[in-house]
């Protein structure tokens, strides 16, 4: 089935945005969900819609509504998430889990609002943004890696349990890409301590990290990939954008553990 109508999460900026106006500009209507229910640079197309992904009872309605304008809906982008630097030590239960509230669970909930609609249709398309860091971990954000892993496991989970159905999932994987993201990053209370035994490290960590985000790729290079995703006639199941990370992704996957550990610790600790 051809994709025209999409709910996109996370819509207001960034990869979000860039990716709203990718699909409108192919012909699709993008339903761009965001909190605050705006979109940088409207255009024809794209439809603002406010929705926070951690309220179920709304995410529900959004794709209820959308359904009753359009009488269908073709896929869903998964795009919604949030940052929190600092170590493992010291974290707080509410840190942890305002970390997996947005990433995961909302997302989670918002495949399983959607996913009645597209067993009625007998198609339907998901996508959700992971990161690289899901199977690539870097010290100081354990957290993000650990949720962007658990984003990455339930997508491939769900699209063996829907062979056959006529849905569709697909995780993209991006690597760097410079957004707003690097600046909202949020630190624990653990990460601003002046007396942490991390201090010299996670300020030599974080800078690198935001010097390799501010020079990463451009937000509409991921919506291109999941733009392609929607238009195949079979998504790949799992994207990691440009070949570099691609490659590092390779290597991560055949080197033995430690080494790569002991790797990514010289870069990155």
């Amino acid at each position: 089935m051809e994709v025209k109508v999409v709910l996109l999460t996370g819509g207001s900026s960034g990869i979000g945005a860039a990716t709203a106006h990718l699909l409108a500009n192919a012909g699709m209507k993008v339903y761009a969900g965001s909190r605050r229910g705006a979109i940088d640079a409207p255009q024809e197309g794209i439809v603002p819609v406010v929705l926070d992904i951690n309220d179920e009872a709304l995410t529900q309605k959004v794709v209820a509504d959308i359904v009753a304008a359009e009488g269908h809906l073709d896929a869903v982008v998964c795009n919604a998430g949030n940052g929190i630097y600092g170590p493992v030590e010291g974290a707080s239960d509410e840190e942890v889990r305002s970390q997996f509230e947005t990433t995961f669970f909302g997302n989670l909930k918002t495949i399983q609002a959607c996913l009645p609609v597209f067993r009625r249709q007998g198609h339907g398309r998901i996508i959700t943004v992971g990161s690289v860091m899901s199977i690539l971990q870097l010290p100081y954000q354990a957290f993000y890696s650990a949720a962007k892993a658990a984003l990455l496991s339930v997508t491939q989970s769900l699209a063996m349990e829907l062979q056959g159905t006529g849905i569709q999932c697909c995780c993209i994987l991006p690597g760097d890409v410079s957004t707003g993201f690097t600046a909202a990053r949020k630190k624990t209370l653990a990460a601003q301590e002046p007396d942490s035994p991390y201090r010299e490290r996670m300020a030599k960590n974080l800078k690198q990290i935001e010097k390799d985000e501010l020079g990463g790729m451009a937000p509409a290079a991921i919506g291109r990939h999941i733009l392609r995703q929607l238009r195949r006639k079979h998504m790949s199941v799992r994207v990691v954008p440009r070949l570099d990370y691609k490659f590092v992704a390779f290597l991560i996957r055949i080197c033995p553990t430690k080494l790569a550990l002991r790797i990514l610790g010289a870069l990155y600790n």
